[in-house]
């Protein structure tokens, strides 16, 4: 096997690499070369290596560009990193450097605007001032003053510090009154918007809508401003409301009485037939204390067909109250009450099964559901806690 398989490479060779002849002519002679098998193959084996040298340097200097641009993008891309990065450095530094200048370069700059946040908080903790809870909202943040001993800028940074808290407290106090009151508003199915539209009266916090005007008539930082006048709002919001619903009926019209009867269709407890029934009902102790659920003017007084002996309020803004079934009337008409004051007497007269109070709310003319009311008044009392 061996034998014959060189004698089929032999004859592979012969036959790629036949002997061939020659034949050149040089100054008029002719001369012969002849090129054997062997001599083919070894210049084809030296063309082999230049072909495979030429190709592995070309593969080379190939990856090699290759490499240098990626390494080249690379390092582009790390200093374009570094060149950003020192850039922005540099505006950090001319920016904390121009607001030195800004302020005199020294701490006595930085004093000037720590008291110009000051008076802008004392602004604001003016109208605070006597409001109800006000003071034990703020007192948390009120506590904490600097160490005398410690550095200039660590003493000024305790008083900013100090200063957010405070007006973090008074938004929280503000914002969280406002929206109870607000809250109340809605459980009685009134827009508190329409209540709360009081004027603002004396000093730049309400008048400057503008967050960038109220900072500068203030003096401060724009965010800082902003801060103050959303407080300011909240509270003027909080006040009007709550000085509204000082005169509304909120309050309730019998201490301890229990509800019985609501508002709404019911069946009637004479005929036992669906009827609407346009107020709630409260049962009591024969000839208790009937209160005024707001402050108004006594309407009327006297004998109602159904209802018995009653006393009518009107409150303003639209509001009556009427009180029914009494057994005594404490008001004439033409009277001025404030709120808690007692107009009667529960009792048993007019279309009664027995003694209690029938109490409804009108509001222009058209009859309200009263518990709303009560619940709402509820809620006001949360919001206007003893002041503190």
């Amino acid at each position: 096997m061996s034998m014959s398989r060189l004698a089929q490479l032999r004859g592979l060779i012969q036959a790629l690499f036949p002997e061939r002849h020659l034949y050149l002519r040089s100054g008029g002679e002719m001369k012969g070369v002849v090129l054997s098998p062997a001599r083919q193959m070894i210049f084809a084996a030296i063309a082999l290596g230049l072909l495979v040298w030429f190709a592995t340097s070309s593969i080379a200097i190939l990856v090699g560009a290759f490499t240098q641009s990626r390494s080249d993008e690379e390092l582009a891309q790390m200093q374009a990193r570094s060149e950003r990065w020192v850039a922005d450095r540099e505006a950090r530094l001319n920016s904390a450097v121009a607001q030195l200048n800004a302020s005199g370069a020294s701490l006595g700059g930085l004093a000037e605007s720590i008291e110009k946040r000051h008076a802008a908080l004392a602004l604001l903790l003016t109208d605070l001032r006597g409001e109800p809870g006000a003071m034990a909202a703020l007192a948390p943040a009120l506590k904490g003053a600097p160490n005398p001993e410690a550095d200039p800028i660590e003493r000024i940074a305790a008083v900013q510090a100090n200063q957010e808290r405070l007006v973090g407290a008074a938004e929280d106090y503000a914002r969280t009154r406002a929206d109870r009151l607000r809250l109340a508003f809605r459980l009685a199915g009134l827009a508190p918007s329409g209540y709360a539209s009081a004027a603002a009266s004396g000093g730049p916090l309400l008048e400057a809508r503008d967050p960038r005007a109220l900072a500068a008539v203030l003096d401060v930082d724009e965010r800082f401003a902003g801060r103050i006048q959303k407080a300011a709002e909240n509270l003027s919001a909080a006040n009007a409301l709550s000085e509204t619903a000082q005169g509304l009926p909120f309050a309730q019209p019998a201490t301890g009485a229990r509800k019985t009867s609501s508002f709404g269709v019911r069946f009637d407890p004479f005929t036992g037939r669906p009827a609407f029934h346009s107020g709630l009902d409260f049962v009591s102790g024969f000839g208790s204390p009937i209160l005024s659920t707001a402050p108004g003017v006594v309407s009327y007084a006297g004998l109602r067909s159904g209802y018995g002996k009653t006393v009518e309020v009107d409150h303003g803004r639209g509001f009556k109250t009427r009180y029914a079934h009494l057994s005594a009337i404490s008001v004439t008409p033409g009277q001025r009450i404030a709120v808690g004051q007692r107009v009667g007497a529960l009792g048993n007269t007019g279309r009664s099964t027995g003694p209690h109070l029938h109490y409804e709310i009108w509001l222009n003319g058209r009859a309200v559901n009263p518990h709303r009311f009560i619940r709402a008044g509820e809620h006001v009392q949360q919001a206007s806690p003893q002041a503190g």
